[in-house]
């Protein structure tokens, strides 16, 4: 009998080992390397003229050469299940004096609705609040892309205000939504998220937001 190898493993990725660290329950997160360039690229074609957050995101042009000397969290997003390449997310704007930070996501077009956006944020958001001392982010969405403030709603982040932007109309909608999620907040409705992250393992399923300055509202 003949045994096939993982996808990734075939791709000479290496295999994460089980549970892998920063996963959820349907992906993980990690390093982009240069044999994802491809597939990026490929999803950034297929995205054209779409905007998920205000601005839109764009896969190559976050993780390219030179892209990560800001120190911003970049990572490819994985599936646990068949180590297939989905997409990709990337912390932005990400303000260590105010411990603020923003972040960019795309799925590829033909895996979307599946539940892998909501899975990598909230593995993303740990990242940024429990390896990273962070403890708001912060994000802005286009006010007509109701699937996009449903699911930030969904994970926990508050709508903060509406501003108006003149040089923005799509279907009548003027405006752009900033929403945000706070360390504790993600903490309290996300308690199982802190142990897929390093260095968590020891605090257990009963795990408490660390206190101090870095946690502070």
């Amino acid at each position: 009998m003949t045994m096939q190898l993982p996808r990734s493993a075939r791709a000479g990725r290496r295999v994460p080992v089980s549970p892998p660290l920063r996963a959820g329950r349907k992906v993980w997160l990690r390093d982009v390397t240069p044999a994802d360039h491809r597939t990026l690229a490929c999803f950034d074609r297929e995205a054209r003229g779409e905007a998920t957050l205000a601005g839109g995101y764009r896969h190559w042009a976050a993780h390219r050469a030179g892209a990560g000397d800001s120190g911003d969290a970049q990572f490819a997003i994985e599936t646990l299940r068949g180590g297939m390449l989905v997409g990709s997310v990337s912390s932005i704007q990400a303000d260590p004096r105010s411990h603020r930070f923003s972040y960019g996501i795309g799925i590829g077009a033909p895996h979307r609705r599946c539940g892998y956006a909501s899975d990598a944020i909230t593995v993303l958001l740990a990242v940024m609040f429990w390896e990273r001392g962070y403890r708001t982010c912060e994000v802005s969405i286009y006010g007509g892309n109701i699937a996009s403030l449903s699911l930030h709603g969904a994970l926990g982040f508050r709508e903060e205000g509406r501003v108006r932007d003149t040089e923005l109309s799509r279907d009548g909608v003027r405006y752009v939504v900033r929403m945000a999620i706070s360390a504790p907040e993600f903490a309290a409705r996300h308690p199982n998220a802190i142990s897929a992250t390093p260095g968590a393992g020891e605090r257990g399923r009963h795990w408490r937001p660390r206190r101090g300055r870095h946690w502070d509202t």
